[in-house]
């Protein structure tokens, strides 16, 4: 590996941390699956691989795909919205019950697909993924030269590593939700956080 691919690869691990840590609706829900212990590694795996094919598909220049076609992310917007909106109502109605959801010993009370499927819906569902990772960084990455591809396989690597670090460690957190007290103030969170990036979302197909 020449200097200017190791810059490129540390740069991409950077950029790409740089977007993924703020908090959203896919971390939200990684976050609550790693601390119920409950269907980690196919959640995990779900965020990680998306984001690398994201990441790839930017580079490739996917991103000037989406310029000639914006109506697609006005759908997108659309879908997104109304999804979020579901998940925030169905957030909002566990933190008013949060004795339903007591500190489990954790493992599989859901079943996997339902887990998945709602996994794969914030992550391809959302916009603002599109427009991070396949236009911003795609565009960042350009910038690199033939040396793009390291940048992406440096992003990669920073997005495996902050979902599995925050899927897996997560657990070191249940102390802390071994009261029901604690499920609530998650849920209410989450619910928020969905309920806002929501409105973003509607928010900027009216600005289109």
């Amino acid at each position: 590996m020449t200097h200017h691919a190791a810059v490129a690869l540390t740069s991409g691990m950077g950029f790409g941390l740089s977007l993924i840590i703020a908090i959203g609706a896919q971390n939200a829900f990684v976050l609550r699956q790693g601390l119920r212990r409950e269907h980690v590694l196919p959640v995990v795996a779900v965020c990680a691989v998306s984001d690398v094919v994201l990441i790839l598909a930017g580079i490739a220049g996917l991103g000037s795909l989406l310029d000639l076609a914006p109506w697609i992310v006005d759908v997108m917007r659309v879908g997104g919205a109304a999804f979020l909106l579901t998940y925030a109502v169905i957030a909002a109605r566990r933190a008013r019950h949060p004795a339903a959801i007591e500190a489990d010993e954790g493992g599989s009370d859901n079943a996997l697909w339902p887990v998945v499927a709602t996994c794969l819906a914030l992550t391809w569902l959302n916009p603002h993924v599109y427009l991070d990772t396949v236009v911003l960084l795609g565009s960042v990455a350009a910038t690199h030269g033939g040396d793009r591809w390291w940048f992406g396989v440096g992003a990669s690597l920073g997005s495996i590593v902050w979902f599995v670090s925050l899927g897996y460690g997560a657990r070191l957190l249940r102390p802390v939700f071994a009261r029901p007290r604690s499920w609530q103030v998650l849920d209410a969170l989450i619910a928020a956080v969905m309920v806002l990036i929501a409105l973003s979302l509607l928010r900027g197909l009216m600005d289109s």
